[in-house]
């Protein structure tokens, strides 16, 4: 899911040497800065939580801005103002680092190139929308819970739907060029093509197991806010046009 570079030839070459000559380099790190920006900032996140806070600080951070469907049953003006940032809080923490690197891993996969295609401000856009979007669908399924949730699962679920539209089916890849990026799909054709509908039946099974109670395993055994992936992925699947750059009409 790599953009692939623009090949230099002969004296433009770094360095001087030729790509022929074998001493071809691919980067450490092969994903956009806005991506690994995440990743750090939720891996400091989560080791200022699990790490420099005592066990009742980092309780209170959960519970401060973990989001909460209880919060949205009694009046706004009797209560503080938690109700109006946890839809987008709870998106940066995570509960385990197995919880972390999972999340980290499809962020890093699907978060390339929906960043590289819609640019840094539009990428930030789309995950504040998606992440109160899966924020809406869980409070709706769960009202009045006192249940509190936390992840970035709903985010990288719109990710998922964002890439739908772009980057599956024939003769299309995510390795692709920002500057002539391939054209946006409606949601009627991305439905029509086949890896399109097969990677949504998958992703609807793994959330369908999820949500009949089918045990995971490890850390990721607790439970999962299935409601808040599909939300989310609702968000970048029908929404994506919202937050794509301007189609170019040749």
């Amino acid at each position: 899911m790599d953009e692939m570079p623009t090949r230099p030839s002969g004296d433009d070459w770094p360095g001087g040497d030729s790509p022929e000559d074998g001493s071809r380099r691919a980067p450490v790190f092969n994903m956009p800065a806005g991506i690994l920006l995440c990743l750090a900032g939720l891996a400091v996140i989560y080791f200022v939580q699990s790490t420099l806070l005592s066990p009742n600080l980092a309780e209170w951070l959960v519970i401060e801005f973990g989001f909460s469907p209880l919060r949205y049953v009694y009046g706004f003006s009797e209560q503080g103002y938690e109700w109006l940032w946890t839809p987008l809080t709870y998106s940066f923490l995570h509960g385990s680092l197995e919880h972390l690197a999972f999340n980290g891993l499809w962020l890093a996969a699907f978060g390339t190139p929906v960043l590289r295609r819609i640019g840094g401000w539009r990428f930030a856009a789309l995950w504040v929308v998606s992440s109160a979007g899966g924020a809406l669908l869980h409070a709706l399924v769960n009202w009045g819970q006192p249940t509190l949730m936390i992840g970035a699962s709903g985010v990288i679920s719109a990710l998922m739907g964002a890439a739908c539209r772009f980057a599956f089916g024939p003769g299309r890849s995510v390795r692709i060029q920002p500057d002539r990026p391939l054209p946006r799909l409606s949601v009627l054709t991305a439905l029509r093509q086949r890896t399109v509908v097969v990677f949504i039946a998958v992703w609807l099974f793994g959330n369908l197991v999820i949500a009949i109670g089918m045990p995971l395993v490890g850390a990721l055994s607790g439970a999962v806010a299935w409601d808040a992936h599909i939300g989310g992925f609702l968000v970048g699947f029908l929404g994506f046009a919202v937050f794509d750059r301007p189609q170019r009409r040749d």
